[in-house]
């Protein structure tokens, strides 16, 4: 029996800057029944260095350190694999969460019987100031609709392993989370949203998420040749997207 660990999917690589605020905030987490899952993708910093102190002190944290490195969603799978929880969560080893982040997303779950869920965030800098900007969520989303649009940050979803079994990221370089997303939302009707800000997203300079043009590459990639949507499919969608992303229409 999982007994309701919530397993936590960290991929580090080079974060010795930030991994130890990352570390500290599941530490803080008012529910206390979880494992971190860190992977390490052949960091060349001291993070592996912090990540073993915190190991030894805390058997709830586990390091798994790659031989080669393979990217964000290899270290993602690897962690699911490892997963020991009936709650797969989500965070990377620069973003924050708020100390009842687990205990107000677990208890929404629970008692709405939610398989997928996420919420509210905010966005912070690099050096950790916090901006007025919060990225507000639905109350539901189905497959369709995010295909217009991802809601979702990565540091803020969870899933029921129990419920949907383990699902895994698709191994390709950008938009490995909105993939994940969409193969959750085949299987399972809709997400649900709390829109309650429990987590805070670290807006780096050399974020692969930066770059609108390359997102956008990707975002081709993932209608046409993950998800299979037809040619006019595509388009409509990615019109969509464009005018999100380039314009600023919502």
């Amino acid at each position: 029996m999982k007994n309701n660990i919530v397993s936590i999917i960290t991929p580090l690589y080079n974060s010795e800057n930030f991994i130890k605020k990352t570390l500290e905030s599941v530490k803080a987490q008012t529910y206390e029944n979880w494992e971190m899952i860190i992977v390490d993708d052949v960091s060349t910093d001291n993070g592996v260095k912090i990540v073993k102190k915190y190991a030894k002190q805390d058997s709830r944290i586990k390091l798994i350190q790659l031989d080669k490195n393979s990217g964000g969603a290899v270290a993602r799978n690897i962690a699911i694999e490892a997963a020991r929880g009936k709650y797969i969560a989500f965070l990377d080893s620069d973003d924050l969460w708020h100390p009842e982040k687990l205990e107000k997303q677990i208890s929404f779950m629970q008692e709405n019987a939610y398989s997928f869920t996420f919420t509210k965030y905010r966005q912070m800098s690099e050096n950790g100031d916090l901006l007025n900007k919060y990225i507000e969520v639905p109350k539901k989303v189905s497959y369709r609709q995010f295909l217009l649009k991802n809601p979702i940050g990565c540091l803020t979803a969870i899933y029921d392993s129990n419920k949907l079994g383990k699902i895994y990221m698709p191994n390709i370089r950008k938009r490995q989370d909105y993939a994940l997303w969409l193969k959750i939302l085949k299987q399972e009707k809709n997400g649900y949203g709390l829109n309650e800000n429990l987590a805070y997203y670290r807006l780096r300079q050399s974020s692969v998420s930066s770059n609108k043009r390359s997102l956008i590459k990707y975002q081709w990639k993932l209608y046409r040749e993950i998800e299979k949507l037809n040619l006019l499919e595509s388009i409509f969608y990615m019109g969509c997207v464009i005018s999100q992303k380039i314009f600023g229409i919502k």
